[in-house]
């Protein structure tokens, strides 16, 4: 009896643990069947997905979707992608649409978007993405995307639910974030060549959980030119955990 008792305890803490929400990166890739030698278009999308429990998965997975989706998809139909693998053939078909309409001018397209977990914590759920597209011009562009969840509910975290007085903490961060660029206290915070939109500093659209701390990071065009490049400053948890609802 004893022995029987130990393996339905074994068994329960086997069904318990395989029930942990977890992550296994796919890859999906495509490229275009125009014959080229050089900079040929492609596009690669590895991304972590979200199993095992389905309700928490199909939030995490649906809001992870949703954001690659709006960085790659150039067609007019968006109804007509719901997955991956369409997505990526859409980036490669607006590629070659747009090839025939102007084939001198229209050459090396590219999409790579990398998703990883940064931070996975029995609150939080912190998903990066490293995307580059590149269709014509100049350059590419390249940026992070940071997507934050409630890991027992799988509901994206706004960056104005991480914070239980938003005010305070953009009092603090730019304090903090005029010492380290060494912009004036009282100065104009674009005084020294930033772009902060009316001159005001503002959090970035993207902050990340990390394992040194808290990051506030600044894509290229947020708060400075693309040839200044992105701008970031890190928090460690004990300077922070005072504004912060998650620890």
């Amino acid at each position: 009896m004893k022995h029987y008792t130990f393996l339905v305890f074994l068994c329960l803490i086997f069904t318990s643990c395989n029930k942990e929400l977890s992550f296994e990166n796919e890859t999906f890739e495509e490229k275009s069947t125009i014959p080229c030698e050089t900079d040929c278009p492609k596009i690669t999308i590895d991304i972590p997905i979200a199993k095992k429990i389905p309700v928490v998965a199909d939030s995490i997975n649906k809001k992870v979707f949703a954001v690659v989706k709006e960085i790659v998809y150039f067609g007019e139909d968006s109804t007509k992608v719901n997955d991956y693998k369409s997505l990526s053939k859409s980036f490669i078909a607006s590629y070659e649409e747009m090839h025939k309409k102007f084939p001198n001018d229209t050459f090396g397209w590219e999409g790579k978007i990398t998703g990883n977990v940064e931070f996975d914590s029995d609150q939080i759920v912190n998903i990066k993405l490293d995307h580059y597209t590149f269709t014509g011009g100049a350059h590419g562009y390249q940026g992070f995307r940071s997507l934050l969840f409630h890991r027992k509910t799988g509901k994206t975290i706004l960056n104005n639910q991480l914070f239980k007085n938003e005010k305070e903490f953009k009092a603090f961060a730019e304090k903090e974030f005029r010492a380290k660029y060494h912009i004036p206290e009282k100065a104009n915070i674009n005084a020294t060549g930033l772009m902060f939109e009316n001159d005001k500093f503002q959090l970035p659209q993207n902050i990340f959980y990390t394992s040194e701390g808290l990051l506030l990071y600044y894509n290229s065009y947020e708060a400075a030119s693309y040839a200044d490049g992105p701008k970031e400053i890190v928090f460690p948890y004990d300077k922070v955990s005072k504004y912060l609802k998650f620890k």
